[in-house]
Order: structure tokens, then C-alpha cells, then sequence
């Protein structure tokens, strides 16, 4: 008899050219009834473009589960390092004052 786990394994490849990674520091969200769109933007000060770095599509299904996989990945971080500093902290993340377009809701 096969070992269930065995059975079930799924082999992920990360590619070279993508395993190093993109730093962003802005995500904006939009979805309509059958997808979520998440685009993880890249803003540099003193610069009036931000790039788009990468572009995430996915069912609504798949972002409540990526929801909850954060959740719990931010507990753990927070039970390991302490809590996160939030918007609106001494060192928190503040936008730019001259970003006019929409603030996202990551």
C-alpha cells in the first residue's frame, strides 16, 4: 500500500530567475465577482512613478484562503519578534504626501 502522503506530495519548482524575489511596499486590490486582482507595487521617494512588480490573479476562494494563511503567519511572527508596527506608529508606513492615486487596502 502507497503511503498517503507520497500519494499527495505536489513538487513545486521555483525558477531561478524568480527566486530572488521583488521588494514592494504597497499592494492595491480590486476584485469584481469571480476574481480578485492584486497588484504589489514598488514606490520610491522622491520619485512620481511606481512601478507595478508583479500582478496576482486568483478566485475568491483562494484569497480568503490567502487571507487566513497571513493571519496566521503574522501571529507566529508577531509570537517570535514581537508586534508589527502598524500605519499611523511612531515607525509605521506613511504615504507619500504628494500620492494621489487610491490607497490600497492591504
Amino acid at each position: 500500500m502507497e503511503n498517503p502522503t507520497e500519494e499527495n506530495q505536489l513538487n513545486i519548482e521555483l525558477p531561478e530567475e524568480m527566486a530572488e524575489g521583488h521588494y514592494v511596499n504597497l499592494a492595491l486590490i480590486a476584485h469584481s465577482p469571480s476574481e480578485f486582482v492584486m497588484d504589489f507595487i514598488r514606490i520610491l521617494p522622491g520619485l512620481p512613478k511606481a512601478k507595478v512588480k508583479s500582478r496576482v490573479v486568483m478566485t475568491p476562494d483562494h484569497a480568503y484562503r490567502l487571507m487566513q494563511a497571513l493571519q496566521e503567519n503574522i501571529l507566529k511572527y508577531e509570537e517570535a519578534f514581537g508586534p508589527i508596527m502598524k500605519e499611523g506608529d511612531a515607525s509605521g508606513f506613511q504615504f507619500p504626501m504628494n500620492y494621489n492615486g487610491p490607497i490600497g487596502e492591504a
